[in-house]
């Protein structure tokens, strides 16, 4: 007999069976969904012991209807559709995933910060057109002993920099809760938000969404840029006000950006985005490889495992059953 149940709200992977592989021993049987709205998902998981998620709403609403849930696992690093004060009054941990994808995402943000630096899509379009240029798409700058500026010092933030360095770019950063010692054991200096702009011929935004960082590059952010730096962005979409970033890529207020994550997704095949040499955007797929992908939903689902065998769980977001 089933003993607990987990409720999948939505899932963009080809099966469950490593879910399934680790949680069903426990005793726990699957509903799943492609729950859209927060009554879908209040309706799939009022009767879960416990909750996968990865894009949809779980909102104060659809949590108050959740009868017996134990924790809710949000599938990857960002939990903006969570609603974590609700979770926590209904004390409720929510939890994610760190930890799966540093490398591959930290992979992307130097491919990117490549193409874009060196022009390499504006190259390979002429190449294909019949043109064979040794110097093209004039200027292109060099990243010997340029800045890279990172916003936000996580575990991404510091497996970008060491790839960095290693290309000869100065890292600096920007991260109010960390500390000027972690900062210097990584070989950045830690600098204000100001400075991070204004000194940075590379801007590399590693912010998680909240109601601080949304926006947090906007039209006075990008008028206090380089007007030769560029922006990589392979956190979140909302970091960044999408009409004034057009406007400084249309003005030259900034060289150039490269964007794995918009605001509004997929991208509209009409958006200015797309027509400018200025701009790499690439689908939300920084964080993909097999090995990622497979890690993701074992570490989503051994958090659960952790809950319901007495163990401690590592990813807390909200607060709730924190020591």
């Amino acid at each position: 007999m089933n003993a607990y149940q987990v409720a999948v709200t939505d899932y963009g992977f080809p099966d469950l069976k490593q879910e399934k592989a680790i949680l069903e021993p426990l005793g726990f049987h699957f509903v799943t969904g492609s729950c859209k709205t927060s009554a879908e998902v209040a309706a799939l998981c009022q009767d879960a012991d416990a909750v996968l998620t990865q894009w949809a709403p779980v909102t104060a609403d659809a949590i108050e209807a959740f009868r017996k849930c134990r924790i809710i696992v949000r599938y990857g690093i960002g939990v903006d559709n969570v609603d974590l004060e609700a979770a926590k009054r209904k004390n409720i941990p929510v939890v994610n995933v760190p930890d799966y994808a540093v490398n591959e995402v930290a992979d992307h943000t130097l491919s990117l910060m490549l193409g874009i630096v060196r022009k390499i899509p504006q190259i390979v379009q002429r190449v294909r057109a019949g043109e064979w240029e040794i110097a093209p798409c004039r200027p292109i700058i060099g990243l010997q002993n340029r800045v890279i500026g990172v916003a936000g010092f996580g575990n991404i933030a510091k497996a970008v920099v060491q790839r960095a360095q290693a290309f000869g770019l100065t890292a600096i950063g920007y991260d109010p809760f960390v500390s000027e010692e972690v900062f210097a054991r990584h070989g950045v200096e830690k600098v204000d938000w100001q400075t991070l702009l204004s000194r940075s011929d590379i801007v590399s935004v590693h912010l998680p969404l909240t109601k601080e960082t949304r926006h947090i590059f906007n039209e006075q952010a990008f008028r206090a840029m380089k007007r030769t730096s560029f922006l990589v962005n392979t956190s979140r979409g909302g970091t960044i006000h999408t009409s004034a970033l057009i406007e400084a890529l249309q003005s030259g207020e900034i060289a150039g950006a490269a964007l794995d994550v918009l605001e509004e997704e997929p991208v509209a095949p009409d958006s200015p985005l797309l027509q400018m040499d200025s701009c790499i955007v690439t689908s939300h797929c920084a964080w993909y490889s097999e090995n990622a992908l497979m890690r993701l939903q074992e570490y989503a689902a051994l958090e659960i495992k952790r809950l319901f065998s007495g163990e401690t769980l590592r990813h807390i977001v909200n607060g709730v059953g924190k020591s």
